[in-house]
């Protein structure tokens, strides 16, 4: 059967759909990115469907469909098992000229969902003429052309405040890569994975932030300057930075100068090593009946020094979970602390070193011999520390590399 592709545009149009179980979940959240009114009918809904309802994107009629309830429609899904009811939706839309989309019989469909795939303003879609693993093989290839290739320049301007995870290449967001492709100028630090730096094409500008001569906050404000300066020239500008920009990254800051210097900003929101290192380690940040709260700090101000911001007694005080970041050279000055203001000495520990990378290594312990055992260990940076009962969750499973 010959086709005749076509590219709908739905923002405000009508689009049925009879059915509210696992095919309508995944049919719906597609066509509210379309802009489409989307309307069910269906007795019951899966809980996914019903968040869509109650937060006013998808309006839901109740109960069984009636041969009326095309009217109007632009669009009909069928997602329904059985036979005859979707057969009736179709003999309805077809009395009333509406494509319709069959779930369980492509062949009584008028019209056919492709799969899909989306980089910036850029879709394509590929039928399959019923084989739908070729379909969607082609899809992920042409997908990963894509994904190195960068989009087209009036689609990006300014710059882009991107994260790039705790290290693992593959942790970068879909999004961040995408635009990482289309970088004219690229602002890295020392602990982004050096793997996407080898992906960047020839002809971009990569800038060390590590490098530049300066103290630590004369060199900020040089980074901030470069990122106005190649901005200003009609680059596009990627500031990549480990993890994410806005826990520890400066990100703020970075973002302040450009809106103030009038360059647009674009943030993507990075996977932050406070959450993913003591994972990769078997470490949960919260666990049901163990810590309800996890709080995550700098630790590269000790806290006798008159500029921490940390309030340790109410820290101490705590019963969740304290992520330290950036903390191994103050670990003594920080459990110390901790014990004077009544945290016990017991309290398990555990820091992971280089999480998600081949180098990474994990020690537990506890908040009075964790220093000690650190040194000893010869554990470096950057290491993140974990304190609190959920060190223990993770001692009988080891995460599965990946």
């Amino acid at each position: 059967m010959s086709i005749y592709p076509l590219g709908l545009r739905l923002e405000g149009r009508r689009v049925l759909l009879v059915g509210g179980g696992t095919v309508a979940t995944r049919r719906v959240p597609a066509l509210i990115a379309a802009g489409a009114r989307v309307e069910i009918v269906s007795p019951e809904l899966t809980p996914t469907l019903q968040g869509h309802v109650d937060a006013g994107r998808v309006v839901w009629t109740p109960r069984r469909f009636a041969p009326g309830d095309v009217e109007g429609a632009w669009l009909v899904h069928v997602a329904v098992d059985d036979p005859e009811a979707a057969a009736q939706v179709s003999v309805a839309a077809e009395q009333n000229r509406i494509f319709c989309v069959r779930a369980d019989d492509r062949d009584a469909a008028t019209a056919w969902t492709p799969a899909v795939t989306r980089h910036g303003q850029v879709t394509v879609a590929v039928t399959d003429g019923g084989d739908r693993r070729r379909a969607m093989a082609v899809r992920d290839m042409v997908a990963n052309v894509l994904e190195a290739s960068p989009p087209a320049a009036p689609e990006l301007k300014g710059v882009a405040l991107v994260g790039a995870g705790p290290g693992d290449p593959e942790l970068i967001t879909v999004k961040g890569r995408r635009l990482l492709a289309a970088a004219d100028v690229v602002v890295a630090d020392r602990l982004v994975p050096g793997m996407l730096l080898g992906e960047l094409r020839p002809e971009v500008e990569l800038i060390d932030a590590a490098k530049i001569p300066y103290g630590p906050q004369a060199a900020q404000e040089e980074i901030n300057r470069i990122l106005v300066d190649r901005a200003t020239q009609g680059k596009f500008v990627v500031r990549l930075k480990g993890g994410d920009n806005f826990v520890f990254g400066r990100g703020g800051e970075e973002a302040l100068a450009c809106a103030q210097a009038g360059v647009p900003v674009l943030v993507v929101p990075g996977v932050t090593s406070s959450i993913a290192a003591p994972a990769l380690a078997g470490i949960p940040v919260t666990h049901r009946g163990v810590a309800h709260e996890f709080t995550v700090i700098s630790g590269h101000i000790p806290p006798d020094h008159p500029d921490t911001l940390v309030d340790w007694p109410a820290l101490a005080r705590m019963r969740g979970t304290i992520v330290v970041m950036m903390g191994l050279k103050n670990l003594p000055k920080i459990a110390e602390r901790l014990i004077a203001e009544g945290r016990s000495a017991d309290t398990p520990v555990g820091v992971v070193q280089e999480g998600s990378t081949a180098h990474q290594r994990s020690l537990t312990s506890t908040l009075g011999a964790v220093a000690e055992e650190t040194a000893t260990a010869g554990i470096r940076p950057p290491a993140v520390v974990v304190i609190g009962e959920v060190v223990t969750v993770g001692e009988s499973f080891t995460p599965a590399a990946g």
